[in-house]
């Protein structure tokens, strides 16, 4: 197959994009701190061009902000802005489960659906997780939340729903990790995974207030989340550093 300079340059982008996500998610690229272009240019040898578009599209995820005078810097955030984004989350997943159930949906959605949350029953079968089940979890619960989402039927809502998820911090998964050093950790993915499957009964019984209460009262699970990773400052919890402390 024959590849243009054009589908290289992006290549390079999305590569380098991934790679500065990590960076800075991994603290590597301090919060508040300007980004050198030259610099992560040495470093992951890659040209000034790819480098630029991955920086841009960090902006618009919101890693990033735009300096006055030109660069960018990694940005910080307010506890209170990682939850509305959260909040935000949920009111839109809300909608999309109440949408769903009003429409309708065909048995075999809702059948692979089920299918989904019947292997979280498996992981959750065992008495401990270890690292590799949070993992497989964590694949398994944002396949969910795609699902449902495409049951509304609304490619304008998955459309903001993508939006919203790509928010720092704001996809489903996004605290799970902090239950991983928890006591409580299996108990509370318990919890979750009741409220999947009460979603999954409101929209086949087209339920819609019922189902979009309970997806918002879900979200609220990551709100949890986010103070237990804020109350231990010592978590390995990617990204939790650029969170302001009150």
């Amino acid at each position: 197959m024959y590849t243009t300079a054009e589908d290289a340059g992006s290549s390079q982008s999305v590569k380098a994009q991934l790679r500065l996500r990590e960076m800075i998610l991994a603290g590597e690229l301090p919060g508040g701190e300007r980004i050198a272009e030259l610099a992560i240019v040495e470093r992951l040898g890659v040209s000034r061009t790819p480098i630029r578009a991955a920086l841009m599209r960090l902006e618009q995820e919101g890693l990033l902000e735009a300096l006055p005078n030109g660069g960018y810097a990694v940005r910080t955030f307010s506890q209170r802005e990682v939850a509305d984004a959260i909040e935000l989350r949920g009111t839109v997943e809300g909608l999309a489960a109440r949408l769903a159930a009003e429409r309708g949906v065909a048995p075999a959605v809702l059948a692979q659906a089920h299918e989904g949350l019947d292997e979280i029953d498996g992981l959750l079968a065992a008495p401990a997780l270890d690292d590799a089940a949070f993992t497989r979890y964590v694949a398994l619960n944002q396949r969910f939340h795609n699902v449902v989402s495409a049951m509304a039927g609304s490619a304008v809502l998955a459309r903001e729903l993508e939006r919203v998820v790509n928010l720092p911090f704001a996809s489903p998964s996004g605290f799970v990790i902090v239950q991983a050093n928890s006591p409580r950790a299996r108990d509370m993915l318990v919890v979750a995974q009741d409220q999947h499957r009460q979603v999954l009964e409101a929209i086949a019984r087209r339920e819609g207030a019922r189902a979009e209460a309970i997806m918002r009262e879900h979200s609220r699970l990551a709100q949890r989340n986010l103070r237990e990773a804020l109350q231990a400052p010592h978590a390995d919890i990617p990204g939790v550093g650029l969170i302001r402390q009150r």
